[in-house]
């Protein structure tokens, strides 16, 4: 029999703050995250874009020493920060090493460490290259760095799937728990790629919202109004483990990991499959696996990013997988507030989720003035919290990325 894998601590770097617990109580409150940019990008690379739903710039030296933070990308700094606040919460001061695993992700990497060291060749040649450049650039660099921290000797892996890729590291976490491979794993995602080549590449696509006028209510789901997304960046760290080993050591349980779900479009780098078809299956398989019927589904936290195609496929296959009880399910699309942080979206999410369970509030989707026609079926959370009902109930969060991947873990109240 498969033991259930339950949360047990939880952290997180973003733009609403610099915890948990401050993000969560920001997204309660329907702030949002997004502002003009404290630079000079705009002006000197004539782009369109002038804003983003960045981290506290004090967050990473109030947190980490200087040395430690020079040799660290954005990515990997937000990563060990969130990493930190989240096995603290879960009352682990020391693990067994041997039985200690992390699964991470990022969708980008070490943007900022790569093109730094770029320029540094070219205005200052080869020797000025930082040695650590390397391991600071590459995708596995926050992995590794959680890795080293907390001596999680059973196993260090990041998954890479664009902006699915930390919703796929909590289900390769699941499935590690599950196995019994070890006891306690590290899992998440980060993802600091605010940066000029990134917003002009997706400001060439039309992909970002250009609203430079009113910044904070660019990222719109589901609005007939929307533009674009708008660019996020931050950690999210869960500590998951089984229920037998969080009780026997007395832990505190957020929610029970159910199961999860993934598949693939095969459709087009970086649009998905216009009737949600292939996000329905990994949906359904989420559910499934975890013997979970869509009555049982209170509540969704939708990958929604506010892009002009992608909340409507996103929308009917939510329709078709809960049926006739889709207007029992309370809809979130909490990018409106945090932006959309790519890779580390999946982890941030899935930690919204759960303490939608915990505090039975579902959060809501601030900046909708009028509902897109075509977004039909869906009871989309508005304006201010909602509340969710007594009893045992499940929860779903979804990640879809460029390439197709499609990703959904199923989560169960405790």
């Amino acid at each position: 029999m498969t033991p259930k894998v339950v949360v047990t601590g939880i952290g997180a770097v973003t733009p609403l703050g610099a915890t948990a617990d401050a993000t969560w109580q920001a997204i309660l409150a329907g702030k949002s995250g997004v502002h003009t940019m404290d630079n000079d990008w705009s002006e000197k690379y004539g782009l369109a874009v002038d804003f983003a739903a960045q981290v506290d710039p004090q967050v990473v030296p109030e947190n980490l020493k200087r040395v430690q933070a020079k040799r660290l990308d954005p990515s990997s700094q937000f990563a060990l920060i969130s990493a930190r606040e989240a096995m603290a919460d879960a009352g682990l001061e020391e693990t067994d090493p041997d039985r200690t695993a992390v699964a991470w992700a990022t969708g980008i990497g070490g943007v900022w460490t790569l093109l730094d060291a770029w320029d540094t060749l070219q205005e200052e040649g080869p020797r000025r290259v930082m040695p650590l450049t390397v391991p600071m650039l590459m995708p596995n660099g926050p992995a590794a760095a959680i890795g080293m921290e907390f001596k999680a000797r059973a196993g260090v892996q990041t998954m890479v799937s664009a902006c699915a890729s930390s919703t796929e590291s909590l289900g390769h976490a699941y499935d590690v728990v599950a196995s019994g491979h070890a006891d306690i794993v590290i899992a998440g995602g980060s993802e600091a790629a605010i940066h000029p080549i990134t917003i002009a590449s997706f400001n060439s696509m039309q992909a970002l919202s250009r609203r430079t006028d009113s910044p904070e209510t660019a990222s719109r789901p589901y609005d007939v109004g929307r533009d674009g997304f708008v660019m996020g960046e931050g950690a999210g760290t869960l500590i998951l483990e089984t229920e037998e080993h969080a009780k026997a050591r007395g832990a505190k349980i957020y929610a029970e990991v159910s199961s999860w779900g993934i598949s693939n479009d095969a459709y087009h780098i970086t649009g998905g499959e216009p009737g949600g078809q292939y996000a329905l299956r990994a949906m359904q398989s989420a559910l499934d696996n975890a013997d979970l019927s869509p009555a049982d589904v209170k509540h969704v936290n939708a990958h929604a990013t506010s892009t002009p195609v992608g909340d409507i496929p996103e929308s009917l296959a939510i329709s078709q997988l809960l049926g006739s009880h889709v207007g029992d399910a309370l809809v979130s699309a909490t990018k409106s507030m945090t932006g959309h942080l790519l890779g580390g979206t999946g982890a941030v999410e899935s930690i919204l989720t759960v303490k939608a369970l915990e505090t039975r509030m579902a959060p809501p989707t601030i900046n909708i003035e009028e509902v897109d026609p075509d977004v039909v079926g869906i009871n989309i959370v508005r304006d201010t919290p909602a509340e969710l009902p007594a009893g045992e109930i499940a929860a779903i969060t979804n990640s879809f990325g460029f390439g197709g991947h499609n990703a959904v873990v199923a989560f169960k109240s405790v």
